[in-house]
């Protein structure tokens, strides 16, 4: 579940997730990143940047010698985590969702570098349902139609399902699904 990147003929191999990650509204979120190198370093650079879709990356911080540099707009929001490279999210928002990109430059007799992308997916839990009736009374006699409505405020990726007597219900002539 994890894949490795290193860059033509460079000794630095980094290490991410190859999956999308997937966060919580509201909770931390830790993306792991690992390097390591086999040549002589008398500095290492770390960069983390944000993208979006259709907008430039923006700078989120950046280390030399595990020394912070952070961007002041985001400096309590995001934390480098030594002696790797991982980054923390803490609070994480809906607006914190897309392409986390991550650079180490190691400078010793040259410089080597390499970078990777990290998806991130941020999920909203789902709220308590309601469900109203019509009619109200939810009395119906003999003939007729009930209708029952289910309702949720918040909530990523909402799947409805609705049981009878602990049992699934499917279409069918009494019942339809809308």
């Amino acid at each position: 579940f994890f894949h490795f990147y290193a860059g033509i003929c460079s000794a630095l191999k980094l290490t991410v997730p190859s999956h999308t990650i997937h966060g919580i509204e509201g909770q931390p979120l830790h993306l792991s990143v690992d390097y390591n190198f086999n040549a002589t370093a008398s500095e290492i650079q770390i960069i983390w940047l944000f993208e979006r879709s259709q907008s430039n990356p923006k700078y989120l911080l950046g280390s030399v010698n595990q020394r912070v540099v952070p961007d002041l707009e985001y400096q309590h929001k995001f934390t480098l985590m030594p002696p790797n490279a991982s980054l923390r999210i803490n609070p994480l928002h809906l607006s914190d969702e897309g392409n986390y990109i991550v650079k180490v430059n190691v400078h010793g007799n040259g410089t080597i570098a390499a970078s990777q992308k990290i998806q991130v997916a941020v999920d909203v839990p789902v709220t308590k349902p309601t469900v109203h009736t019509e009619p109200s009374s939810g009395v119906v006699e003999y003939v007729g139609n009930i209708t029952l409505k289910c309702i949720v405020d918040r909530g990523t990726r909402v799947a409805y399902q609705w049981m009878k007597n602990g049992k699934r219900l499917h279409a069918g002539p009494n019942y339809i699904f809308s």
